[in-house]
């Protein structure tokens, strides 16, 4: 089968498309064969050595097909079930295998590549607005980054729980999108915070979501109304260094946290309640998905260009 291989770690031209041999699934594995592959900035992290992997590997965490295969001791999956999964890198492949705790049943209203499009980012949504801060008709929520891909749906969702949706953009082109997708405000990155108390009348929000990182910061705290939540769950432009945790204290005895997503993921009950709950609300219509490039596998490193370039928006999937 051909996968994505990544032999040393590096810029985008590192992506190696490769013959491979996938093995049978092990104990507690399913074998997947893939209808669609998620891109997320996660994966350039893996690839330039943020975050480390034992080369060679597979890059991708995300993806949704058709299981074809189940090792020893698999309890609820089997040959021929739809599925899709959130799991360690490994989906830029034509199939893989992935342990069965990760995988989640794909109901018929959701396609695969919603599917692919949706899992980490559309899981990511679910933890930030119903666990790290659970939204209440009538919250102020700022966003980051509307336009991409978590950003969509934090906004759509955040607006389905009755939320008044404040977003951040880079462009006028993204402040379409953002309006597109429920937000209520769409500023830029200047004076953002002090731009949010006018539109609040002072209030100030109830939460920041922040995946942009080290540009936005401490900037966001200002934004917050006392006993406010920061969650900072991206780097997009480089990581938060550390702080003086007295700042929380001065404006306004906030809560600051730095959620991952394969946290809340480890309890199998907890991850068939985050994906029963986002599955809802994409087969509602309430969160639409927006996947603004289909592109085959071997066009790996040119969507990792675009999506370091900060030339996309919304959801990217590969085509095996």
């Amino acid at each position: 089968m051909r996968a994505i291989r990544i032999h040393q770690v590096g810029g985008p031209e590192v992506l190696q498309l490769d013959n491979v041999e996938l093995a049978a699934p092990g104990p507690g594995q399913a074998q997947v064969r893939h209808s669609a592959i998620g891109v997320n900035f996660l994966d350039v992290y893996f690839r330039t050595g943020l975050y480390s992997a034992t080369l060679p590997f597979t890059p991708g965490s995300e993806g949704a097909g058709e299981v074809i295969a189940v090792g020893p001791g698999v309890e609820g999956f089997k040959p021929g079930d739809r599925v899709a999964y959130v799991s360690t890198p490994g989906s830029y492949a034509e199939a893989r295998n992935v342990d069965a705790k990760h995988l989640v049943h794909l109901p018929a209203s959701v396609s695969h590549e919603q599917a692919a499009a949706t899992m980490l980012k559309g899981l990511t949504a679910q933890y930030l607005l119903r666990q790290t801060y659970r939204v209440q008709p009538g919250d102020a929520i700022l966003v980051h980054a509307a336009a991409g891909g978590v950003g969509q749906i934090l906004c759509q969702w955040g607006k389905h729980l009755g939320a008044t949706v404040i977003a951040t953009v880079g462009s006028p082109d993204k402040e379409k999108i953002a309006k597109a997708c429920g937000a209520d405000h769409v500023l830029g990155y200047e004076d953002f915070a002090e731009k949010v108390a006018e539109i609040t009348k002072g209030a100030k929000c109830a939460v920041v979501y922040d995946g942009v990182g080290k540009a936005t910061f401490p900037a966001s705290l200002d934004a917050l109304r006392p006993f406010g939540v920061f969650a900072s769950f991206g780097s997009a432009s480089g990581p938060i260094e550390a702080f003086n945790l007295g700042l929380l204290g001065q404006k306004g005895s906030l809560f600051a946290t730095r959620p991952t997503l394969f946290t809340f993921l480890a309890d199998r009950a907890r991850l068939d309640t985050m994906a029963s709950e986002l599955f809802e609300v994409v087969a509602s219509g309430a969160v639409k998905v927006d996947i603004s490039d289909r592109a085959p596998l071997a066009e790996a490193a040119r969507v990792h260009r675009d999506l370091e370039g900060r030339r996309t928006t919304g959801s990217i999937v590969l085509i095996p």
